[in-house]
């Protein structure tokens, strides 16, 4: 049977806890394989026999750490208080029981500003009725979601706390990145607060779909460990600046199987203003509703009225009316699509366009406003031509 792959994006259940129970019922038990190696010496004890106990301590004055472990040390001490544990509560009315059910869920953060702003994934706080911030003094504060972009599994809260409390981590730059550098993970799995992990950049540029089913597309993978509670949590360099924030991971279970995937720096210093200013991202659009595949690019199905494309005058489809005479005899009017009056997407600012995937990467990389170089088959010929991208409806 084959395997299914599944992206898991990791905000926390209570399913940990279970775990942790089981695994305290364990070490408590008195049978446990433990504590059968000293039954033999506590016996004699009791019997009058002196119990003979050797223990080799270090005489060392001080711990000397290498300089792994002072970098892993450093990185952790200079970000731990930026990190923050995010709580969620919605409430679920079941109206065929007549009740009213409360679900919760968790996930990481954190501080991006002394203005009270704090970064997280989109999941981790969509569809909640109330949000809440905890603080590594253990402090819970209400939040405020100002600002979400499913298409980038991002979202802006905001806090109203004193900017003493408050230490925002240092953005890096994603662009930078090498697959084999050392990256480091902290968050909030299984609600074990600020826990840090250690990896690997494993690749870049990753494509995955995000829990709407919408392509995340520039990813970092990584082979440092996240589980369920990581999500929203930094992703840092050895200087200990930001390079990406942890949102998902592959996996046939939903526990951590060594493939996480973070939303690079670069893209959170993209989107993450627009939420503040705007409350939403603003998407570029060059005003084309749908496309259909060709052996050379990509075809113009159907252009939006007064859209940045419809004024440059690029044209879609054109229906001719065609009789079908059915064999009862009656007949129908029916369209029948012309390719040939369609223009055809060849280049997108050099970039070849040979599928919708890489029209999408061009278009998202840019802003409303900004313009776009294309190039088109139009009956045969090509032509070249520049348009202002607008923004998505």
């Amino acid at each position: 049977m084959k395997s299914q792959l599944f992206f898991f994006f990791c905000a926390a259940t209570i399913g940990g806890a279970v775990a942790l129970a089981t695994l305290g019922q364990f070490f408590d038990s008195p049978a446990s394989a433990f504590q059968r190696p000293f039954a033999g010496r506590a016996e004699a004890a009791v019997q009058g026999e002196p119990a003979i106990v050797e223990i080799r301590t270090s005489q060392r004055p001080n711990r000397v750490f290498s300089s792994e472990e002072q970098t892993n040390i450093s990185v952790y001490e200079e970000t731990k208080r930026s990190v923050v544990n995010i709580d969620t509560s919605t409430v679920v009315n079941l109206r065929w029981l007549g009740r009213s059910e409360e679900k919760t869920g968790s996930g990481s953060g954190w501080v991006l500003d002394k203005t009270g702003h704090i970064v997280t994934n989109y999941h981790v706080v969509a569809g909640s009725d109330i949000v809440t911030v905890t603080f590594g003094e253990g402090e819970a504060v209400p939040a405020e979601v100002i600002g979400t972009s499913a298409q980038n599994d991002i979202a802006v809260l905001k806090v109203n706390v004193d900017p003493q409390r408050l230490f925002p981590v240092t953005i890096g730059d994603s662009k930078s990145l090498r697959v084999g550098q050392k990256i480091f993970a902290i968050g909030n799995p299984f609600g074990l607060e600020r826990t840090m992990t250690v990896g690997i950049v494993s690749s870049l540029d990753r494509s995955i779909k995000s829990k709407g089913g919408q392509p995340m597309r520039n990813l970092v993978q990584i082979d440092a460990a996240l589980n369920q509670g990581n999500s929203g949590g930094p992703l840092l360099d050895s200087q200990g600046d930001l390079v990406g924030m942890n949102t998902a991971i592959a996996s046939l279970t939903g526990e951590n199987t060594g493939v996480g995937f973070a939303v690079p720096a670069k893209t959170i210093l993209r989107v993450v203003p627009q939420l503040i200013e705007y409350g939403r991202f603003r998407s570029a659009w060059l005003g084309v509703d749908y496309f259909w595949k060709s052996d050379q690019g990509i075809g113009i199905a159907k252009v939006a009225r007064g859209g940045p494309a419809d004024k440059a005058g690029l044209q879609g489809l054109q229906a001719e009316r065609q009789i079908v005479q059915f064999g009862n005899g009656q007949t129908a009017i029916v369209p029948k699509w012309n390719k040939e009056s369609a223009d055809i997407i060849l280049q997108v600012d050099q970039t070849k366009i040979e599928s919708l995937d890489d029209f999408q990467a061009v278009v998202e990389s840019k802003d409303p406003g900004d313009s776009v170089d294309l190039i088109i088959l139009r009956g045969g010929q090509t032509r070249s031509l520049t348009i202002t991208l607008g923004e998505e409806r």
